[in-house]
C-alpha cells in the first residue's frame, strides 16, 4: 500500500475515533496542487474521489484526461479565481471554494446561464479581517450572499482560511455561527494542522494536503 493511501486511511480513522457519533462524515479533499498525477494516482486507484487544486491551468493539464475516464472524480478549486479564468474553471471544477467578489459572481452566473450548468460554490469569508487575504468581510456577508442568490448561484456553504498565528477555534466557531445565520449546510475549513478542531465546529469539507501527500518541494 502506497504511503499516500496509508496517510488517508489514518486521517479517516482519526476522524472516526474523534467523532464516532457523527452521522455524516466530512468530505476529505486531498489537496494535490503541485503534485504530478503519477503521485496522485495511488489515491484515485484506492477509490478516493475529492481532490483540490489552486490553479486553473494546472488543474486542466493534470485532470482533463483523468476526469474523462473517471466521472466519479470531484475537483475542488481552493485557490483564488480570476474573472478571466471563469470559463476554463467551470469546465473542469465541480466545486469553487473561493467566491469573494460581485464581479466574479456575475461572471460565473453569466457563464452558467449560457452553458446551462450549475457549479457548487462556497463564499470565502475573510474571517480574521486580514488585509492581505481574499474573502468577503463579515459585515458584508449577508448582502453578498443575497446578491449571489439573486444570480441563481448554487451557494452550498462558506469557506475560510484563519490567521496562521492565532488559535483557529475562535474563527471556526464564528464561521459556524455565520453558516447557521444564513441557514447553509456546509463549511469548508480545516487543513492539515487543524482539521480535527474544524470538524468539532461543524466543518463538512476538509482541505488536507501535506498530511496526505507529504511536504511540497
Amino acid at each position: 500500500m502506497h504511503e499516500t493511501v496509508k496517510n488517508l486511511i489514518n486521517i479517516q480513522n482519526e476522524v472516526n475515533q474523534n467523532f464516532p457519533k457523527n452521522e455524516k462524515r466530512p468530505t476529505i479533499i486531498a489537496v494535490s496542487k503541485t503534485f504530478q498525477i503519477d503521485h496522485i494516482n495511488h489515491l484515485i486507484n484506492h477509490g478516493h474521489k475529492d481532490f483540490g487544486e489552486n490553479k486553473v491551468q494546472e488543474a486542466i493539464e493534470k485532470w482533463s484526461i483523468v476526469k474523462e475516464k473517471n466521472e466519479n472524480i470531484k475537483l475542488h478549486l481552493i485557490g483564488k479565481l480570476q474573472t478571466n479564468k471563469v470559463k476554463l474553471a467551470l469546465k473542469i471544477f465541480d466545486y469553487i471554494h473561493s467566491l469573494d467578489n460581485e464581479k466574479l459572481a456575475k461572471k460565473i452566473s453569466d457563464f452558467q446561464a449560457e452553458k446551462d450548468i450549475s457549479t457548487k460554490i462556497f463564499i470565502q469569508v475573510n474571517i480574521g479581517d486580514e488585509e492581505q487575504k481574499s474573502g468577503i468581510k463579515k459585515t458584508q456577508l449577508i448582502e453578498f450572499y443575497n446578491y449571489c442568490i439573486s444570480l441563481n448561484l448554487d451557494i452550498i456553504g462558506l469557506m475560510c482560511i484563519p490567521p496562521f498565528e492565532k488559535n483557529s477555534d475562535i474563527f471556526f466557531d464564528e464561521m459556524n455561527t455565520l453558516k447557521n445565520k444564513l441557514k447553509l449546510n456546509n463549511l469548508s475549513m480545516g487543513m492539515s494542522s487543524d482539521y480535527i478542531s474544524a470538524i468539532s465546529y461543524g466543518s463538512t469539507y476538509l482541505r488536507i494536503g501535506s498530511n496526505i501527500f507529504g511536504k511540497r518541494s
